[in-house]
């Protein structure tokens, strides 16, 4: 049989053959486009060896070569005449191979980013995919059911067998010298050490082949991060992307319609409004006992189970979405467990300890998960996540306005305290996306940044050392535009609703365009902008700058 590299290499000969312009060859099937989608998606997964991915500078050089071909290939079916939901999917595999294309042009995660070899996810996602790049192949420990069935615990050692290959491979491929991603890598790999000695205590005694694979991956881990302990010394530059490619990321590959320049300045302008909405809330509150935080587990479940009815109530009270039996069992899955400290939390519980209403609102995310489960996208192309992220402002930005897009709605009406804390998560979102700007624009590091989101944080709930703020910006410096869609994607969204509302005059309702837009799916605003209202001017004005 053929190698994968023939096949594509022939292919890329076909492609060149029907570029556009070539009399007779240009399509217009949709179904083309989806048969492309399938074949692309199988091209950006790399080769496996004994099960362990090809990320070696060879591989991954043929990978870059081959690319155009696919670009070519898409750039030679034509959806001028299609339905304005189907033209969307053709720009949003387009923004994937752009996607692949600044990879391996800017970030080269393979060559610079150690973390980017972690393979153990002992928990879901709020999103539909990993935040930030992972190495194809990874583990998510969560999609299996426990106690582990005969077959399950076969497949998880075979899988867990391939982490010291993996790691091993990886010692030669990390060539590139980003000081903060390999710090930030050193931290992951002691991450995976701890979970892999978790998964060892929970499975112990299922089968002596994953027993002993796990130990295998838990030394090749350790043994890894030394390794790049020694390394450290040796890496002494920024890390991040540069303005001007952090730009062209965010117009060709996340279609977000704002430069590195606009993003910053959206971000202190709503840090600034935080700070001072959650002053006059602190004001007209100042009579009222300052919220406790929960401190028994009873406590704690009855107040985030009540937490889950009051929201689900609101939503279909005041008429906000259409309710479906799958969305309250969702929330209710995930509303954590009590665990005692005696000092601070982390940031989220010291919010959620307070009035679990606020991060219920944006548990929203759990019910766009099983929306994906129960009513999958029609579309093909949008029944699968995007790659590269590139869902991040439209996942964020939605679940992080429906905090205060509820409270204007009237959620907190009878938790005026909790209004405060709306703020407080504002603040604090806006605070880290601006150290993760900086961090692209090479200015600040990863401790500068999170020494400037610590001061900006109200009350304290931020330590700059902390296991949150530290991970969130090493996040952010491997995913340009994470730490900004939070805020980005929510004033995306409150631009699209009054677009809307204008468009549909008296015929607009909150209910009826928050159906419209979770059923576009969860891709780029600016194309479900498009897809809505018929207007792609935000769209044009991005492409119009390559």
């Amino acid at each position: 049989m053929p190698s994968r590299r023939l096949l594509t290499t022939t292919g890329l000969a076909f492609a060149i053959a029907c570029a556009p312009g070539t009399p007779g060859v240009e399509s217009t099937n949709y179904d083309d486009l989806v048969e492309l989608f399938d074949a692309w998606r199988a091209f950006e997964r790399p080769e496996f060896v004994d099960g362990v991915p090809d990320y070696t500078s060879s591989a991954m050089e043929w990978q870059h070569e081959a690319l155009p071909s696919y670009l070519r290939r898409l750039a030679a079916i034509d959806p001028s005449g299609w339905s304005v939901a189907e033209q969307v999917d053709h720009q949003l595999v387009k923004a994937e191979m752009l996607g692949l294309d600044f990879d391996h042009r800017v970030r080269r995660p393979w060559a610079r980013n150690p973390a980017f070899y972690t393979m153990i996810f002992p928990a879901q996602s709020d999103v539909p995919a990993h935040e930030g790049p992972v190495v194809h192949g990874w583990i998510d420990l969560w999609l299996y059911e426990y106690p582990l069935s005969d077959a399950d615990a076969a497949e998880l050692a075979s899988r867990i067998d391939a982490i010291p290959g993996v790691l091993e491979q990886a010692r030669e491929n990390l060539t590139g010298d980003a000081g903060d991603l390999w710090r930030g890598g050193i931290r992951n790999m002691a991450g995976q050490s701890r979970d892999l000695t978790a998964f060892a205590e929970q499975v112990a005694g299922t089968s002596a082949e994953l027993d002993a694979a796990i130990e295998r991956a838990r030394e090749a881990t350790d043994d890894f991060r030394l390794w790049l302990e020694r390394e450290l010394p040796n890496k002494t530059d920024r890390s991040g992307v540069g303005r001007d490619n952090y730009t062209w990321y965010m117009h060709n590959v996340h279609l977000v319609p704002y430069s590195w320049e606009e993003q910053l300045t959206i971000m202190y302008r709503e840090l600034a409004r935080a700070h001072a909405a959650l002053r006059l809330e602190e004001n007209r509150n100042r009579g009222l006992p300052p919220l406790e935080r929960a401190t028994t587990p009873e406590q704690y479940d009855r107040e985030h189970r009540a937490a889950v009815t009051e929201f689900m109530d609101f939503l279909e009270g005041e008429a906000i979405v259409t309710i479906t039996d799958y969305m309250e069992p969702a929330l209710l899955a995930k509303t954590g467990r009590f665990t005692p400290t005696d000092g601070l939390r982390g940031f989220f519980a010291e919010v959620d300890y307070r009035d679990p209403l606020g991060m219920r609102a944006h548990g929203y995310h759990w019910i766009e998960l099983a929306r994906m489960v129960e009513e999958p996208h029609r579309s093909p192309i949008r029944s699968v996540p995007p790659l590269s992220n590139i869902y991040d402002a439209r996942s964020e930005g939605l679940a992080t306005g429906m905090e205060e897009m509820m409270m204007h709605a009237g959620l907190w009406d009878d938790h005026p305290r909790g209004r405060e804390l709306v703020y407080i998560l504002l603040a604090q979102r806006a605070a880290r996306a601006i150290g993760g700007l900086m961090q692209h624009a090479n200015e600040w590091t990863v401790a500068e940044a999170a020494e400037f989101a610590s001061e900006w944080v109200p009350r304290g709930w931020l330590p700059a050392d902390g296991n949150t703020i530290i991970g969130e910006q090493h996040l952010y410096l491997q995913q340009p535009g994470y730490g900004t869609s939070y805020i980005t994607g929510k004033v995306e969204l409150e631009q699209l609703i009054a677009e809307r509302a204008i468009q549909l005059g008296g015929e607009f309702t909150i209910k009826r365009f928050m159906d419209e837009f979770v059923g576009t799916g969860v891709i780029p605003i600016s194309l479900v902008r498009w897809e809505l209202t018929g207007r792609r001017d935000h769209l044009d004005r991005m492409l119009e700058e390559r």
